[in-house]
Order: structure tokens, then C-alpha cells, then sequence
């Protein structure tokens, strides 16, 4: 009777396990998996923990570094020091590399897909408001007069991977963090 309660219980488990799936993706900058947990019911971020590290720049603090192929950002801090954030960055093909500076600031940012991306996913709606839905996600960084964005997102499990249109997606939690440090007129340096 008991090994028949052993088995219950382990069938029991492997059915429950089920329901939630386990993935990896490999971080670049530390080359170790990046596990995921997708449950049906919640996205789930990937664990890139925001932090502060040592960074020796030629940049000035205030300066946002983004290093496209680490999948990082860097807002520079004084002594050598930067507050270190996971982003998602441009698919191959919408990849880019420069110099910008934030022109505009917003919170809750509407979206607006632009022309040649509708041209490319006729299924998109042609105006979303801001709000959790919103692909934009809690605020949004623009830079220069581009269409690119350091911006939230309502897909964390995409921070870490390489699959937007161009613009720069992080968490909420840390494009908020990000929002209070950066003030319009910072440069924003995108490297590869």
C-alpha cells in the first residue's frame, strides 16, 4: 500500500510539473542559461537582476551605455561605477548601433506603430493607449528623432533576447528606475 501511495504521488507531481514548462536561453554577457518558467497564465521575467557594478568608461556619469551584443545597459555613475540592466534589443536586420540623446520623456507612453512596421504585421492595432497592456509598458526614453525608444514591456520574458523592431525593452520595474535617473538631454550611446 505504501509503494502504491509512492507512485501516486510521484504521478501526481509529474502531472503538475507539466503545467509549467522550463526553458533556457544562454545570457550573453555571463554565458550562463537564462531559465524561464513559462506558466500559461503569467509571463515571467527572465533573471537579470538590476545592480550596480564597477565600469570603467571614458563616458561621464549620466550617460546611458547600451552594449547590444551583452543585451545590458549601463546608466555611468561617478568612481567608476554604473547601475547594470538587462534589456531585449533590436532582431538581426533592426539591429543598429550610435549616438542619441532622450528628446522626450513619458509615462504610460501611447503606442503608434509606424508605417513599415504595419507593413510588416498588418494585425497590429493602429493606436494603443498607455497601460499595462500597452506594448510600451510603464515609461518610455525617445531618442533624438528617431523611432527608436528605450521603453517598459509587457513581455519580460523578451528582456535578455534580441527580438524587437529596434528599440530598447526593459522590465518595468527598471525602465521606472531608469525614468527617475535620466533627464532629456542625456546621451545615450548604442553599441555593438
Amino acid at each position: 500500500m505504501t509503494r502504491l501511495f509512492h507512485v501516486a504521488l510521484l504521478a501526481g507531481a509529474c502531472l503538475s510539473a507539466s503545467a509549467t514548462i522550463a526553458t533556457a536561453e544562454i545570457d550573453p554577457l555571463t554565458r550562463q542559461p537564462l531559465f524561464q518558467y513559462a506558466d500559461p497564465s503569467k509571463a515571467q521575467a527572465t533573471t537579470i537582476p538590476r545592480e550596480v557594478v564597477s565600469y570603467e568608461t571614458r563616458h561621464r556619469p549620466g550617460t546611458i551605455v547600451i552594449n547590444t551584443t551583452e543585451r545590458r545597459l549601463y546608466f555611468v555613475l561617478p568612481e567608476g561605477k554604473a547601475v547594470r540592466y538587462g534589456v531585449g534589443v533590436g532582431r538581426p536586420g533592426f539591429d543598429w548601433a550610435g549616438s542619441q540623446t532622450i528628446t522626450r520623456k513619458a509615462e504610460w507612453p501611447t503606442w503608434t506603430p509606424p508605417a513599415s512596421m504595419l507593413k510588416r504585421r498588418p494585425d497590429l492595432p493602429r493606436f494603443m493607449p498607455g497601460g499595462p497592456e500597452n506594448p510600451m509598458g510603464a515609461r518610455a526614453l525617445y531618442l533624438g528623432s528617431t523611432l527608436y525608444r528605450i521603453h517598459g514591456s509587457n513581455e519580460p520574458e523578451t528582456i535578455g533576447q534580441a527580438v524587437s523592431s529596434g528599440c530598447i525593452r526593459m522590465l518595468n520595474d527598471d525602465v521606472i528606475d531608469l525614468y527617475e535617473r535620466a533627464k532629456v538631454g542625456t546621451r545615450v550611446v548604442v553599441a555593438r
